[in-house]
């Protein structure tokens, strides 16, 4: 055998002889990669548990929930009239815009030279018919005895006694004239009915009015009503005295707690709407005739009602469900719930089935969330 043969037999004998693993890895930087390391499923020996996520909640309680009716409503006066002349005549005088009057004063005067003339004319006349009356009287007294004694004929008394009577309705026709003129020198007075501000005026000093002619609009707000269309579908629910909330569109006003005064009877066919009026105080006169207004009307009151915030509700193919917090292994995990809801009102919901009192119900961080998945409560309350 030659030697080169030889060499080659030792080589591959040696080879062969190695243990296995005993192969180095290739060096750094010679191209070769590292192994990636092995992957393991969640749950199985020695996984890597998953990051817990953070969530609030909030601990259901029983409760009373009252189920509303959100509309929107004006604001207007109790009491708003816009006062007409009662007479012709010119304007002497009439109230500026924004005077405060008072109820029975005189807010506009016309011309009272002609009723004055004619109620001094009439009283003329009443004491005329007095003096008439009072001389038949006289002279019928004096005629009783002379006709007792046929001094004069009962034909002759009956005419003395016509007389009388005849004077006595001539009286009572010029106290009537006197009541009318008195009568007509009021009308020229415009009073007002009730304590207010006067708002607007559509007349001048100086103008020819006729009777029933707009002279000025006179507003109470004192008190103020707030009238609003509830939808047909709820005629059977709101009823007179049923507390509502109010908020005003307008800036900085307050809102406002009422009681339903009036639940109209009919549906405007227009509309589909029946008309629900509040009435409400306004001392400092904040709320003004003709503004808007949003009314929540309670229909329903729910009691010993499991509530949510709408916003918990996660919806999917699968229906409404909550995720509710439950005790796990390693700390609180999310558990999908599916419910069915109830009634709503404003932000809240009714859970009717799906949940118990007690329970803790994600609020914030649900949108996110899978079943079952470990979770950090960042903040907890209950409602």
């Amino acid at each position: 055998m030659n030697r080169s043969l030889l060499i080659a037999l030792l080589a591959l004998g040696m080879t062969a002889c190695q243990p296995p693993g005993d192969d180095k890895p290739p060096a750094e930087g010679e191209g070769a990669a590292k192994a990636p390391a092995a992957q393991k499923a969640p749950g199985a020996p020695g996984a890597t548990a998953r990051a817990a996520r953070r969530v609030e909640v909030v601990t259901v309680e029983p409760t009373t929930f009252e189920e509303r009716v959100e509309v929107t409503a004006d604001i207007e006066a109790i009491e708003d009239a816009t006062l007409s002349a009662r007479a012709s005549g010119t304007v002497e005088t009439v109230a500026e815009r924004g005077d405060r009057v008072r109820k029975g004063q005189v807010v506009a005067r016309l011309d009272q030279a002609l009723p004055r003339a004619a109620v001094a004319q009439a009283r003329a006349q009443v004491a005329a018919a007095q003096s008439g009356v009072d001389l038949s009287r006289e002279t019928l007294k004096r005629q009783e005895p002379l006709v007792e004694q046929n001094i004069i004929s009962a034909l002759e008394f009956d005419n003395i006694r016509a007389q009388s009577r005849q004077a006595e309705a001539q009286l009572a026709q010029a106290r009537a004239a006197l009541a009318q003129a008195q009568a007509q020198l009021g009308n020229s007075n415009v009073v007002a009915p009730f304590d207010g501000r006067v708002e607007s005026r559509s007349v001048e000093p100086g103008e020819q009015i006729s009777p029933g002619q707009p002279v000025l609009r006179l507003v109470d707000v004192g008190r103020v009503k707030v009238v609003a269309g509830v939808p047909e579908r709820y005629a059977t629910d709101v009823r007179q005295g049923a507390a509502i909330d109010v908020a005003f569109n307008a800036y900085g006003v307050a809102p406002r707690k009422a009681e339903v005064t009036f639940v109209g009877s009919a549906i405007d066919a227009q509309t589909r709407t029946f008309p629900v009026e509040a009435v409400m105080d306004n001392p400092d006169g904040t709320l003004k005739p003709q503004m808007v207004a949003r009314v929540k009307v309670v229909r329903a009151r729910h009691p010993d009602a499991l509530v949510v915030p709408i916003a918990a509700v996660v919806r999917d193919e699968r229906g409404e469900g909550l995720f509710v917090i439950e005790e796990g292994d390693a700390g609180p995990v999310a558990r999908r719930r599916q419910v069915e809801i109830g009634a709503r009102s404003g932000e809240r919901i009714e859970i009717k089935k799906g949940l118990s009192a007690g329970e803790r119900v994600v609020v914030v961080g649900q949108s996110t969330l899978t079943a079952d998945e470990p979770v950090e409560i960042a903040e907890s309350e209950t409602r």
